[in-house]
């Protein structure tokens, strides 16, 4: 077709017309129109489909409108006539496409990325998502070449369709004035020069502690800051009906909770037993101790936690996490419970 030859043709004189390219800071929150010639080729099932009316390959025209949101995104709408050649009937087949896209640009190359969804009306009325490569050559602050490629893949209808756009795109308004950063101010004269030994930032004429590790923040006296703050692990774990047995998918966060009770050894922890209010509460609480006591086993037996630092409690179905006579509120309600807070003191880094 001899779009295809002028879309060659124009594509390689594009970087003839460039000129430095405005930065997406200069293009945001600005407003953009593109007017765009197309050559779309059909899926080569459409070729032979008495439904798609024997679709081959065409041309088109249309345009875009959208805004700039950021650096990186712009948001557009597209609307598209189509007029595509037919092996089936004599005359060419035509529709609309129209639709929405999301564009993200490349920081380091004048290129973009595009998807979005479309409707037809090209021989029927089908809807697709689009997925495409862009490249976009500025003349100037507001005026683009653009030439992109997409692929159509259907939604409603099977198909897969390519097209290739040409066209010129106008960004509205201009870009923001950068204000030229003033004069640095001339350098006091040099103070004269006292030692800081440790490099805590605090001279040595001033510094009451004496090698401070160069990690710390110090205070205006050279010594280390302090911060005291509280830190806690949670367990959680479910049962199955009826059931006492620790699953061996809970047995990673049980090691995590024993990791946390040896590193701080003057912690405890409580492990709650929990059950669903299904049978008779006396049961229940007796099958809540069992499950308490089947993780702190766990803890006590597999990671070397002293038992006299764990405490095993039933609560059966006293405390119940999800309210409510539901099959989701009983599996909710089958679990056990424990919480471990820690004070730390810890250097303040720099």
């Amino acid at each position: 077709m001899k779009f295809k030859t002028s879309a060659i043709a124009i594509m390689a004189a594009l970087p003839l017309f460039a000129t430095a390219a405005p930065t997406g800071e200069q293009l945001q929150d600005r407003a953009f129109g593109s007017v765009f010639g197309e050559y779309y080729q059909a899926d080569k099932d459409k070729l032979n489909s008495a439904s798609w009316m024997g679709q081959d390959e065409g041309s088109g025209y249309g345009f875009n409108v959208g805004y700039r949101v950021n650096e990186s995104w712009a948001i557009r709408a597209e609307v598209a006539r189509q007029f595509i050649d037919s092996d089936l009937v004599a005359y060419d087949i035509e529709g609309n496409r129209v639709g929405v896209d999301l564009n993200y640009y490349l920081s380091s190359l004048p290129m973009y990325i595009v998807g979005g969804v479309k409707n037809f009306t090209t021989g029927q009325d089908a809807s697709a998502a689009n997925i495409g490569l862009g490249l976009e050559i500025f003349t100037n602050d507001n005026l683009a070449f653009f030439a992109e490629a997409n692929r159509y893949q259907g939604i409603s209808k099977s198909f897969a369709d390519v097209g290739v756009k040409l066209g010129l795109t106008y960004h509205f308004g201009s870009a923001p004035v950068v204000a030229p950063e003033p004069a640095p101010a001339p350098a006091p004269a040099p103070a004269p020069v006292v030692g800081d030994a440790d490099k805590d930032g605090v001279t040595d004429d001033k510094d009451q502690c004496a090698d401070t590790p160069i990690t710390d923040k110090v205070d205006t006296v050279g010594c280390s800051i302090f911060t005291e703050s509280s830190v806690s692990i949670n367990l959680n774990a479910q049962f199955d009906n009826d059931s006492a047995v620790v699953k061996s998918e809970y047995h990673a966060d049980i090691e995590k909770l024993a990791n946390f009770l040896k590193r701080f050894p003057n912690t405890d922890v409580e492990i709650g037993g929990h059950a669903s209010n299904v049978g008779k509460p006396a049961y229940n609480l007796k099958l809540s101790q069992r499950r308490a006591d089947a993780v702190a086993d766990v803890l006590v037996n597999q990671f070397g936690i002293d038992r006299s630092r764990v405490k095993a409690v039933g609560y059966g179905v006293t405390k119940p996490k999800v309210a409510g006579n539901t099959k989701a509120a009983h599996a909710a309600n089958r679990r056990i419970e424990g919480v471990v807070t820690a004070s730390v003191k810890e250097a303040v880094q720099r």
